[in-house]
């Protein structure tokens, strides 16, 4: 066990680690349910969860004994071979899901990459036309870190030092059906777009959009690829914000809460999509892993015996409420964004330094994290409850006063 002080500790993080994050000067111990404990012991309300990645919280006991367990039993067999929580996790996710097809892999930018091969793949190999190999996709989104995910990417500095990008891909902007029509072509193969942007600044389309993105689709006879990385296991009210629609994709990708704080992704199809990966053509050494599927598995019991899908959309709007009432008092604050517990309020950088906020609001012990251009972001553990809600709130209207 380390006797290193946060501050040596941070300073050595400064000098092992490759400088591509800029973490703050905190070092986590611990955390129990929706706290987080520092190495000095101080406590922290987490409005974070690992960017929507900690469903229940933090040391949950039906996760931390599925994954006790399971590293007791078996932890890695590669998919030359079958393992059973995979295959029950599958399961799972297609009795939940339009889906009838899983693919596991490891984050969110593997799943979308795997999205990104199956539809190319899809509508050249399996319907045989070779031309459709191209993607549209939407400014201010977010698909991911590997080069075909950043070039589905529509933020320019994501891009910055990486080119040339791999080929095919248009933006067109969010919410614009107009001109998603415009972009797709002969050529295309398939629209890829979040349901609510997440890293974008929390925002959520028109009414409408995403029924109208599905009918384009089936008008072209190309593919609709849903990116739910961070909208789906239960972030939004719905297992998937797709189901707030009633609009189904041909393709849909998942990470972050799957596996509640274990690395794990999914990209999850139809029967007939499914086709276009045969074997050979694709794979991941540590998809399907036994350990980060039954942890997932946890995470789906857990949401539906605590009714958390119930949880969160109701926090969630008890959370806007209180959020809105900041926007009532303060200049600077535009709106409140998001479903669920996604949440974001809309800053106007001109007056509001939005670090600021965060680093003031981590310094009185509650964590929470901007996103896009203009917009804090609120994406806490879905066992949020009230008491809790009021707490954030409190805390945030206190480092607004503080930086305001």
């Amino acid at each position: 066990m380390s006797t290193l002080s946060q501050v040596e500790l941070a300073a050595l993080a400064e000098s092992v680690l490759t400088p591509n994050y800029k973490p703050a000067p905190v070092v986590f111990e611990r955390g129990n349910g929706v706290w987080l404990y520092d190495v000095n012991g101080k406590r922290y309300l987490d409005f974070a969860a690992g960017i929507a990645v900690c469903a229940l919280g933090h040391g949950h006991p039906a996760l931390t004994k599925a994954i006790s367990q399971q590293a007791e039993s078996l932890l890695h067999v590669s998919n030359l071979y079958l393992n059973k929580p995979a295959i029950e996790l599958a399961q799972r996710l297609t009795e939940i899901s339009f889906a009838d097809r899983v693919y596991f892999s490891n984050s969110g930018a593997e799943s979308n990459e795997a999205a990104l091969k199956l539809a190319r793949r899809y509508l050249q190999v399996v319907r045989g036309e070779g031309n459709r190999s191209e993607f549209v996709s939407t400014t201010k989104s977010f698909h991911g870190r590997t080069w075909a995910a950043i070039s589905a990417t529509g933020q320019p500095k994501y891009h910055k030092g990486f080119g040339p990008l791999v080929p095919g891909f248009t933006h067109v902007p969010y919410s614009d059906l107009e001109a998603m029509k415009a972009a797709v072509g002969p050529n295309t193969c398939a629209i890829i777009v979040e349901p609510i942007q997440g890293e974008g600044g929390v925002v959520v389309p028109d009414e409408g959009y995403l029924l109208g993105l599905r009918q384009l689709c089936d008008d072209e006879g190309i593919l609709l690829i849903f990116d739910e990385v961070q909208t789906g296991i239960a972030r939004t009210g719905h297992w998937f914000a797709y189901q707030h629609s009633g609009v189904c994709p041909d393709i849909i990708t998942l990470a972050k809460g799957l596996g509640g704080g274990v690395p794990i992704g999914a990209m999850m199809c139809s029967e007939t999509v499914a086709h276009g990966f045969q074997p050979g053509v694709h794979a991941t050494t540590y998809g399907g892993n036994p350990l980060v599927c039954r942890a997932a598995l946890a995470v789906l019991d857990t949401i539906e015996a605590d009714g958390l899908l119930s949880n969160s959309a109701e926090q969630g709007d008890y959370l806007a409420a209180g959020l809105q009432d900041l926007v009532d008092d303060f200049d600077g604050l535009l709106s409140v964004r998001g479903r669920g517990l996604m949440r974001g309020i809309g800053v106007d950088p001109a007056i509001i330094d939005r670090a600021a906020i965060v680093s003031a609001a981590r310094d009185m012990g509650l964590l929470l994290t901007t996103a896009g251009a203009d917009a804090l972001r609120l994406v806490p553990p879905l066992i949020l409850g009230s008491s809790h809600v009021d707490e954030a709130v409190s805390l945030l209207r206190q480092a607004l006063e503080e930086v305001c």
